[in-house]
């Protein structure tokens, strides 16, 4: 790394010294920091920091406005470093929205069954642009499919990939729920559901994939303003449908 180089950051911040680093759980860490989050500075700050190791050199062939996707592609590709996802599976993303949108993008990839649940007209042309097939929610069968993700973060996209996984399926929770869920584990048990909670992902290989041309996140850009305009931007980017506005310093 040297001065001049384009970076992404990881923004947790880890001490490398509590059970859960030290067990290769780093991001459990006990005392984790997280950029703009808990306990250090995001980027609007006049200044912030983070550790070199947090730091990934951007490929020159990758452009800003692929860069600065690498975080959410990242969570994305998580999913696969969880489980194994084959050709043969059935696979149901539930949820289009940008990290959707990349979930899918990086899921078909692997050649497997994948069927998109995709409420809103340009969720669904963005994924038929990549030739990504969509379903219907009424389409979707019981009890029908190896691996269900959940990303859309409400009561009732869990409560459609619940009915959709078959037994001994794998359920992926790629969202944050707000508040609380009525959930009857009774049937989890009884179905003997695999449940797993995915969140922070590999920087590197998400770059990888973007150098590739493998995956292109740039046409979930909705808009770009100059700096002068953050504020219009953020308005616009709080529009219902808008995947992503980028500001350019």
């Amino acid at each position: 790394m040297k001065v001049g180089d384009r970076v992404v950051g990881e923004i947790n911040v880890v001490c490398n010294e509590c059970e859960q680093c030290l067990n290769g759980r780093s991001t459990h860490c006990e005392n984790r920091t997280v950029l703009g989050i808990v306990n250090r500075d995001g980027t609007f700050a006049e200044y912030t920091s983070l550790p070199l190791a947090n730091l990934h050199r951007v490929p020159d062939s990758v452009p800003d406005e692929m860069a600065v996707f690498t975080e959410p592609l990242a969570a994305a590709l998580e999913i696969q470093q969880q489980i194994q996802i084959k050709p043969t599976d059935r696979v149901l993303l539930i949820g289009a929205g940008r990290l959707g949108q990349l979930i899918a993008q990086t899921l078909a990839l692997t050649g497997c069954d994948l069927r998109v649940v995709a409420r809103h007209a340009h969720q669904q042309n963005l994924l038929k642009g990549r030739g990504i097939r969509i379903i219907a929610e009424e389409e979707i069968k019981p009890w029908r499919w190896d691996v269900v993700v959940e990303a859309t973060g409400s009561p009732s996209g869990f409560s459609l990939a619940r009915q959709a996984i078959r037994p001994r399926g794998t359920l992926v929770l790629k969202s944050t729920y707000k508040g609380e869920m009525n959930l009857n584990f009774s049937s989890i048990v009884v179905d003997e559901i695999n449940l797993i909670g995915s969140r922070c992902g590999p920087f590197g290989p998400a770059l990888r994939l973007m150098e590739s041309g493998q995956v292109d996140p740039r046409v979930l850009i909705a808009d770009e303003f100059k700096l002068a305009d953050a504020l219009k931007a953020f308005e616009h980017a709080a529009e219902t449908g808008v995947l992503k506005v980028l500001v350019q310093p």
